[in-house]
Order: structure tokens, then C-alpha cells, then sequence
């Protein structure tokens, strides 16, 4: 039976990628699984350079747009911001699910809220991750702050690059064919994952085949990730052909 499901994402005012890569993502879902078809919903919360101040002062406007996204009865609502919430401490991706989650609730529209970078984390989890290699947009000051909340997260980073790009427009605009070029001076040989973007602005997908293929290792995105947690707060097969390896069907989940 075909049913097609409302997808939400509350983005920065400057991304320009999540609303790009996931329903590219979710589209590709659908040529396996005809039965599911998908709607894109956002809300944006403003911001346009990458720093630790603009990211916090965006942050305080994610509960107005988890209303406006219930208004509209989205299925599950994506806060598509990895650094906002990395930026704001450790574990502030489970403070923040839990809010949105009451705003949502008290709007008469209950629907999941997942966070990309608690989205991150998990699939790092589910893949059996221990050690992990990563690329990250931002300056160097705001990538050691999501290297410590990784960390802090049980997982030890071997090798990073921060390309320091401090305007978000730029992020958008980063040529994700850059990337193999930049994970091949990088030491990957003892992680478990490389995180090709830990960032939803960076444009990564084109690059994961080939990044895959170049090194012999599971490529994650924090957008790949994003797209895993909302196929099973669905409860829909984790499936996408060119996707990387969390969404090739080999880490599948009991459904409810």
C-alpha cells in the first residue's frame, strides 16, 4: 500500500543543502520502495556565518519552527544543524530532542524529532564504530568543539581536517570532488568510519561512492545519517542505492 509521509527539517537560513541531499536520499528510497513517497517541509532559523554566538542565538529559534513544521502534521521533524547543537555542550542533542518534542506535543502534532547530530551519533553506534577519521567545514575552534562532543560520546577520533570555512553560503558552495582529494592525505588507516561531512551545509553524497571505493571503508555523513534515523523513526527499510553503507541494507533494525 502506497502512503506517502510529510518530512520536516527546521535549517539555518543559509543551508541550502539539506533541503538538496535528503530529498535526493529519500527520493532514491523510492525507486526500491514505490510504496513510500515523501513531501518536504521546512522552517529556517537565521544565521549566515559560522560562529559559536550566531549559532546560539539560532538555536533559541528551533522551538518556533517545531511549531510551524506541527502546523503542518509533518510525520517526523529533522533538526538539520550538526554544530548548533554540538556547539551549545555535550549530549545537548537529547535536551533539545526532548524540548521540540513537548513543543510539538503541546501543539496537538506529536510527531519523532531527531537531530542530525544525534542522528550522527547513533549511526556511528550502529555501525560498530570505535575509531573514526573526520572533515569538517568549519574553523578549527568550532570543529574541536564537535570532535569533543564526539569524543565525549564514546569515540576516539584518529585523523580530521578542518577546511575553515567561516561563511555558510561557502560551505554550501564547497565542490564535494574536492573531498577525495582531502581524505587521501588524511591517515584513515586505523578507523573503523570516515565521516566524510560532519556538517549537513558541506555537500558530500556525489563523493561517497568514491571516497568507499578509494579507501576500503564505510563512508558516514552527517547527512546519510540524518536520512537512516528518519527512515526508522518510520519504520521503513534504511535502504539507498549510493548512499554509503549505513543505507546499503546492511545495518537494518528491528521494525516496531
Amino acid at each position: 500500500m502506497t502512503r506517502t509521509y510529510r518530512i520536516g527539517q527546521i535549517v539555518p537560513s543559509s543551508n541550502t543543502t539539506m533541503e538538496t541531499e535528503v530529498p535526493a536520499m529519500l527520493q532514491a528510497h523510492s525507486v526500491l520502495r514505490p510504496e513510500d513517497r515523501f513531501t518536504f517541509h521546512s522552517a529556517r532559523m537565521r544565521m549566515k556565518t559560522v560562529q559559536k554566538d550566531e549559532l546560539a542565538a539560532m538555536d533559541a529559534e528551533s522551538d518556533r519552527c517545531a511549531l510551524e513544521l506541527s502546523d503542518a502534521r509533518v510525520d517526523v521533524l529533522g533538526y538539520a544543524c550538526l554544530v548548533a547543537i554540538m556547539a551549545m555542550g555535550n549530549g545537548y542533542h537529547r535536551v533539545s530532542q526532548a524540548r521540540l518534542t513537548e513543543r510539538t506535543a503541546g501543539n496537538g502534532a506529536s510527531a519523532p524529532v531527531i537531530t542530525s547530530a544525534g542522528a550522527l551519533v547513533e549511526a556511528l553506534k550502529v555501525m560498530g564504530a570505535k575509531k573514526i577519521a573526520l572533515v569538517a567545514p568549519y574553523m578549527i575552534p568550532l570543529t574541536q568543539l564537535v570532535m569533543d562532543y564526539i569524543a565525549a560520546e564514546g569515540f576516539e577520533i584518529v585523523d580530521w581536517r578542518a577546511l575553515e570555512i567561516p561563511d555558510n553560503l561557502e560551505v554550501g558552495r564547497h565542490d564535494p570532488a574536492k573531498l577525495p582529494g582531502i581524505v587521501a592525505d588524511m591517515n584513515v588507516a586505523d578507523a573503523d568510519v570516515i565521516v566524510l561531512s560532519a556538517c549537513v551545509q558541506m555537500p558530500s553524497l556525489a563523493a561517497i561512492s568514491q571516497v568507499e571505493a578509494q579507501t576500503g571503508k564505510p563512508v558516514l555523513t552527517a547527512s546519510v545519517a540524518t536520512v537512516y534515523a528518519i527512515l526508522k523513526s518510520l519504520n521503513l527499510d534504511p535502504v539507498v542505492p549510493g548512499a554509503g553503507a549505513l543505507l546499503s541494507g546492511a545495518y537494518p533494525y528491528a521494525k516496531a
